[in-house]
């Protein structure tokens, strides 16, 4: 497989801007070499007039949706936001609010597959918000929002239903499996 196409699917799951340094890592190339096939890369899926393009500033890369279809993505959004949670997005928003603050590869270790998309969801839709993460500055942790409070009628996280017996249950599950065997 060439390296366009690995940078391409890197992209695609991520959701995030991602840095030269953590790719050329991952597909095992240099840097500079990553560079040339980045924007290789970019510049094809711009040529080719397709939905999304590949956007490199300071050294990171992001995979975004055209300018031109900005009006059908936020047709899309709009409805999204409108209609009901799915189930995933139950389920990740319910970690977040028992476990949190909390970061994506806890959600994921958790819920046993990847929540990027699903996160993305429920921060567009104000559910949860981001904030930096004090033991690793190149990871998030995710948090309910104020919105999200408001809109269960509760005015803390501790007041919603059964917080105390499963938040003190994650830390007790958390102990345990931190116990050496």
């Amino acid at each position: 497989m060439n390296t366009e196409s690995i940078i391409e699917s890197l992209l695609f799951i991520s959701g995030e801007p991602m840095s030269f340094s953590k790719l050329s890592k991952i597909i095992d190339i240099k840097e500079d070499e990553l560079k040339v096939s980045a924007e290789s890369l970019a510049n094809k899926v711009a040529q080719e007039n397709r939905g999304l393009r590949i956007l490199i500033k300071d050294k990171k890369i992001q995979m975004v949706t055209a300018g031109e279809c900005a009006e059908f993505v936020e047709k899309y959004l709009k409805s999204d936001i409108e209609g009901e949670l799915s189930r995933a997005a139950l389920e990740v928003i319910s970690v977040v609010a028992y476990r949190g603050p909390i970061s994506r590869s806890e959600i994921e270790e958790i819920r046993g597959v990847n929540c990027s998309f699903t996160l993305r969801h429920l921060l567009i839709r104000g559910l949860v918000e981001r904030v930096n993460n004090p033991n690793d500055a190149r990871a998030y942790l995710y948090r309910i929002s104020f919105d999200f409070l408001k809109k269960l009628g509760v005015e803390k996280v501790e007041d919603l239903p059964k917080y105390e017996e499963l938040h003190r249950h994650c830390d007790k599950t958390v102990a345990i499996e931190a116990t050496p065997k």
